[in-house]
């Protein structure tokens, strides 16, 4: 079944209802998100008795469980609508929620991120990058940019926002609160997808081949050397940006910062990364990922670099600038990418893949800083090994992609 609109309309008002599907889950995929959970950082290892290193330990184990299961699970949006399977996610990360407000014993930690990072950063967030992916043919730079707004929206106003709660609220109620928001998501799905197309409907509606005008399944693209190649590309963002965030309180510490000083700055890293995220969805329609993938990154450089140096809370906006214009692209060049080459047949089950690495990432990230940490290695001096890492990242993503295009796919 084909929507019909007047030709006339914008785009965003056209695709109204698929793009606020879009973000709504991506927003309540925060609650799932790095930069939420570490929040709370402090008030669980208080609460816990945990050293940094304990604390990014049992934080990666959960993430790694959730990584594997992310492998199966990310396939079924290649079997289900997003009207069946978006609630069933959203009840499990309420569920989630409030198992991290009533958790008691330190062994149930590493489920109960498991719990978190499975349904909010992996599921929610994996069924809305796919649905627009495709929806979404010839502005499906457009489309993500805008449905991934959803994150964006949840980095500007729940970091602070629960930040300065915390100065009042006990931090197991405000997990309540996460849990009773997330169920405010299912009404809202339901109204928006009263009518929704079967992922294969719309497959062979708008078809969209890849590399030599196929339509790769997961196990041709694994045999493909370039998804090899992108894999530190995949890491790289998901490990360190992870890191950063997860250490957010720890890192104004070591530079003497108030937490709410460093906190104060989500908003504008927030509103940059939206217009870098914006801006490369309209250079993906425009020039497409194969000229974008290698060079994206590269501010992150610059961004550790800064983070590392700098020692005036009031510089710190040129670290977040740089992680901004990386992290906006990261929204939306890479979802494009597994569409653009490998196609839209099978991409379910493909990003499924590549999500599970990127929640791989983000469980190395946390779990390796915090035990060098712990080691003696300060986190100034981690960020410019991490700089040269996305030097690494850029190359083998540039050297792979050349020569694909040169050699075709085998």
């Amino acid at each position: 079944m084909r929507l019909s609109v007047p030709v006339g309309q914008s785009f965003l008002v056209r695709n109204a209802k698929w793009l606020s599907v879009g973000v709504i889950l991506t927003f309540l995929s925060s609650f799932g998100q790095t930069f939420f959970i570490s929040i709370f950082a402090g008030e669980i290892r208080t609460t816990f008795g945990l050293s940094h290193g304990a604390w990014g330990s049992l934080y990666s184990l959960g993430t790694t469980a959730s990584a594997i299961a992310m492998i199966w699970a990310g396939s079924l949006t290649d079997l289900f609508r997003v009207r069946l399977l978006g609630p069933v996610v959203l009840v499990g990360l309420a569920l989630a929620c409030l198992s991290m407000a009533f958790v008691n014993t330190v062994w149930l930690l590493p489920l109960v991120i498991f719990a978190l990072r499975f349904t909010g950063q992996g599921m929610v967030s994996h069924i809305a990058v796919v649905a627009m992916a495709r929806w979404f043919v010839a502005t499906r730079g457009k489309a993500l940019s805008v449905a991934l707004l959803g994150f964006s929206l949840g980095e500007a106003l729940l970091p602070i926002g629960f930040v300065l709660l915390l100065a009042f609220v006990d931090w197991r109620i405000l997990w309540m609160l996460a849990a009773g928001i997330a169920l405010l998501g299912l009404p809202l799905l339901s109204l928006l997808l009263r009518q929704e197309r079967t992922p294969r409907d719309i497959a062979a509606e708008n078809p969209s081949s890849g590399m030599d005008g196929r339509h790769w399944t997961r196990g041709q693209a694994l045999r493909h050397p370039l998804f090899w190649f992108i894999i530190p590309a995949l890491l790289g963002p998901s490990a360190f940006n992870t890191a950063f965030f997860f250490h957010q309180v720890h890192f104004a510490q070591i530079k003497g910062w108030a937490h709410i000083e460093l906190v104060a700055y989500f908003p504008l890293y927030t509103a940059m990364s939206v217009v870098a995220m914006l801006a490369s969805g309209w250079a993906l329609d425009r020039w497409g990922t194969a000229r974008l993938m290698p060079v994206y990154q590269l501010p992150m450089v610059l961004s550790f670099l800064a983070f590392s140096w700098v020692t005036d809370a009031t510089l710190a906006w040129v670290g977040f600038l740089f992680l901004a214009m990386s992290t906006g692209a990261n929204s939306t060049i890479p979802n494009a990418f597994w569409a653009e080459f490998y196609g839209t047949r099978h991409i379910g089950s493909i990003k499924a893949m590549a999500a599970a690495v990127m929640v791989l990432g983000s469980a190395i990230g946390p779990g390796l800083t915090g035990v060098l940490i712990d080691l003696g290695v300060g986190l100034e001096t981690q960020f410019i090994a991490v700089s040269v890492y996305f030097l690494f990242a850029c190359m083998m993503t540039w050297f792979g992609i050349s020569r694909s295009r040169t050699a075709g796919a085998d």
